[in-house]
């Protein structure tokens, strides 16, 4: 530890010594380079955790189950069905979205309302249907059933997170929630008669789950989900499954608003860019903050802009600030053409 020490005293000294003006004493080129050091900035805070050990994203259209595409339903991408914090549990709380055409409503139940992180697990969910879905109309499989028996250690790869602590009970806890968490959605349309119609439903974010764990250790042998049937038949029913390809970086953001708005940007943006305003992204966060402290958070996000895929930007808007969202690949291709 002292050798340490030294070694880093003698390397301050010497950039001291590097940097000190002619006629500066060491003393003075000390005081100079401290209080400059004082006046900066401090770097913003990382949103983006650091992938775990041992963790190996390989390309991630290899068939096994932590590296398929990961996939998102783009019919729920731009409201919050779920929290973003960690801290609230919202037991028993309702957010409703009222949309052009209707409104959804996200009810929780005793355990608690899903979470954003909870959420990763429908997020494998989704990707496994998708990739099975391709195979089997590919003539390469059977058609996938609405039953998904993943490994525990499989999700714990595929949401890029570690094997220590808690993590196989957490997911136990996770999947009560995306049980108890009710999305009930209420949109109007025309049928073929020009007669408008109301059309309701309601389902969890799971549709159950089976766990079989040993008593001794309370290590999960057997796990089993099951899709909720809206998300079934939007996957397998659908000639042209309405999902999109999620950077697999998206679990490594850490805060609840940092992946909400990188969901936002995947759905509104894609690959080009979007604007949205700030009171619009608040009403749609389910957010229980103040606009102001959610203004605060949106524009952290803005000043560390190490989401993956998107840079973000603010700008005014005519009823207010507007969240600028850019594909970080259309900003090469501008550069590259020379405008």
């Amino acid at each position: 530890m002292a050798d340490k020490l030294d070694k880093l005293r003698e390397a301050q000294k010497q950039r001291i010594e590097k940097e000190a003006r002619p006629g500066e004493t060491y003393a003075q080129a000390a005081h100079r380079l401290q209080v400059a050091a004082d006046k900066q900035p401090p770097t913003p805070k990382s949103n983006m955790r650091k992938a775990p050990s041992g963790d190996a994203q390989m390309d991630f259209f290899v068939p096994a189950l932590y590296d398929v595409g990961t996939r998102d339903s783009r019919s729920i991408m731009d409201v919050a069905v779920f929290r973003l914090s960690k801290k609230e549990r919202r037991a028993g709380d309702v957010i409703r979205y009222d949309l052009p055409d209707g409104y959804v409503e996200v009810k929780s139940g005793p355990d608690g309302m899903a979470s954003i992180w909870d959420y990763d697990i429908v997020l494998m969910l989704v990707s496994h249907l998708t990739e099975a879905v391709n195979a089997y109309r590919a003539g390469k499989g059977e058609k996938p059933s609405r039953t998904f028996r993943p490994h525990v250690s499989d999700i714990l790869r595929f949401c890029r997170k570690g094997h220590g602590g808690k993590q196989a009970v957490e997911i136990e806890h996770a999947l009560d929630r995306l049980r108890g968490t009710t999305i009930k959605s209420v949109r109007e349309r025309v049928n073929t008669n020009g007669q408008k119609l109301r059309e309701v439903e309601a389902e969890g974010l799971i549709g159950g789950y089976r766990v079989v764990s040993y008593t001794d250790s309370g290590r999960i042998a057997e796990l089993e989900i099951e899709a909720p049937k809206w998300l079934y038949r939007e996957i397998i029913d659908g000639k042209r499954p309405d999902v999109l390809t999620v950077h697999p970086d998206y679990f490594l953001i850490e805060p609840g608003l940092g992946k909400f708005i990188y969901r936002l940007a995947r759905r509104a943006a894609g690959k080009d860019s979007a604007k949205w305003s700030y009171q619009t992204i608040y009403e749609r966060s389910g957010s229980t903050g103040t606009f102001k402290k959610f203004c605060f958070m949106l524009r952290k996000l803005i000043e560390t802009n190490d989401l993956p895929e998107y840079i973000l930007s603010e700008e005014k808007g005519l009823k207010g600030p507007q969240l600028v969202m850019i594909h970080r690949d259309s900003i090469e291709v501008i550069d590259s053409s020379g405008s």
